[in-house]
């Protein structure tokens, strides 16, 4: 399965027979967004930045509700927590999502803002992929998204929502969840995983936009 960086928190996942998900496609952020094309969308709240249905082309499936699904041969889980440390008294509350596509699990944490807890390293689960916000304000911040690498270990970790030119989103860079998690970055716009490629040892990916 292949994952390109949009930008923000959208993704572009693709599974070897070629199904493509998109994930929180945003609006006005200050960023392009670049034409796309869809089978499903998934949408982990309804704020402006991660809900921009109507910018995917291609009429995609939408999931943006809690529930176990099966989209063509991908298994889809969508599990509810905050969107901030005060009981969603604040934001509201937020969707992660789970994908398994060619074997391969992938989770995105969409805006998560609750603190770390047993209950929701449970409720996550261990990912191989881990899709996750480190720009803090409106999310956890790196040093919160870094203990939740160390806690779960996935395979790979790819941060996003994060500080980058042009983007009018008032989040911090991505430097404090580098510093945080001590592990040196790779730079990739798309990576392309197997199973068997998966290491034991945590990958860190600085996934640019493409």
């Amino acid at each position: 399965m292949k994952i390109r960086y949009i930008g923000h928190s959208c993704f572009l996942l693709t599974d070897s027979a070629g199904t493509v998900i998109v994930t929180d496609p945003y609006g006005d952020i200050g960023l392009d967004f670049p034409v796309l094309r869809a089978d499903a969308v998934t949408v982990s709240h309804s704020h402006y930045d991660h809900c921009n249905i109507g910018a995917v082309g291609g009429s995609p499936a939408v999931f943006d509700r809690a529930g176990k699904y099966l989209f063509r041969g991908i298994e889809i889980e969508a599990k509810e927590s905050l969107h901030d440390d005060v009981g969603g008294r604040k934001r509201g509350s937020n969707l992660i999502f789970t994908f398994v596509m060619d074997g391969i699990k992938i989770c995105h944490l969409g805006d998560l803002g609750e603190k770390l807890s047993e209950d929701l390293l449970n409720r996550i689960g261990r990912p191989d992929v881990l899709l996750l916000p480190v720009g803090g304000n409106y999310t956890i911040d790196g040093a919160e998204a870094a203990e939740l690498v160390k806690r779960l270990s996935p395979a790979v970790a790819i941060p996003m929502h994060f500080k980058v030119k042009g983007l009018n989103v008032d989040v911090s860079d991505e430097k404090r969840f580098l510093a945080c998690v001590q592990a040196k970055a790779e730079r990739k716009s798309e990576v392309a995983l197997t199973c068997g490629e998966l290491g034991k040892e945590i990958k860190i990916i600085l996934m640019e936009r493409s």
